[in-house]
């Protein structure tokens, strides 16, 4: 075989793998768009409005969320330790009546808190925080974010730069999910009568923590 072939060959070869190797990561970046959508929820979509509408920027930010912290090995609580912060949260929701900011900021403290009981990054590092808990509970992570914001808006501000009752309340609606989910012990850590209670809250049916909130019963602060 004269050179001439030899060179044309390995070009040839050189250019199939060159296209399987395009072929395959683009297979694997539609594969890993959809797994991320999956594990992240709606914060896969939040995501991708901050980039505004940079689909393979979100992911890529994403995937680094998930390599930094997808391995995190959630620690569980106590039942003691569940009933504390059962305890503490019904009592936020008490004080929300009379003191709506001071108990918004008193949940995002119980929140960080009981994240870093669970083994999520804490002792004042919210943004890793918030980028661990949104690997384990993207569906539910954007109401810690929620209440955060209003617990650290500005008070004396302009009054559009203010939280109203009303988004103050709406807030900590939402931010009650993401302490279920983090209260709850997963299936494997439960006893038996847990994993049913658990199983029940989940189709909806039961809900541990009480919630009497209501715009008639909130004083305007």
């Amino acid at each position: 075989m004269s050179t001439g072939w030899i060179i044309a060959l390995i070009v040839i070869v050189a250019a199939v793998v060159v296209v399987a190797a395009v072929l395959t990561s683009r297979a694997r970046g539609h594969g890993g768009g959809r797994s991320l959508k999956r594990r992240f929820g709606p914060e896969y979509d939040r995501t991708v409005a901050r980039h505004d509408g940079d689909t393979k920027a979100a992911e890529r930010e994403l995937s680094a969320r998930v390599e930094r912290h997808g391995d995190l090995r959630v620690r569980p609580l106590e039942a003691a330790e569940r009933e504390r912060f059962e305890a503490r949260w019904t009592a936020v929701q008490e004080r929300f009546v009379d003191s709506p900011r001071e108990a918004v900021a008193e949940a995002d403290r119980l929140l960080a808190e009981l994240a870093g009981a669970r083994g999520f990054p804490h002792d004042g590092q919210y943004e890793d925080q918030l980028d661990a808990l949104s690997v384990h509970h993207g569906h539910h992570v954007h109401g810690y974010r929620r209440v955060h914001r209003a617990a650290h808006a500005p008070v004396d501000g302009a009054p559009e730069s203010r939280a109203s009752t009303e988004e103050l309340r709406a807030s900590l609606v939402e931010a009650r999910d993401l302490f279920e989910d983090l209260l709850t012990p997963a299936p494997a850590d439960a006893a038996p009568a847990e994993r049913t209670a658990s199983t029940r809250r989940a189709d909806g049916h039961t809900s541990h923590l009480p919630w009497a909130l209501n715009r008639r019963q909130t004083k305007e602060s």
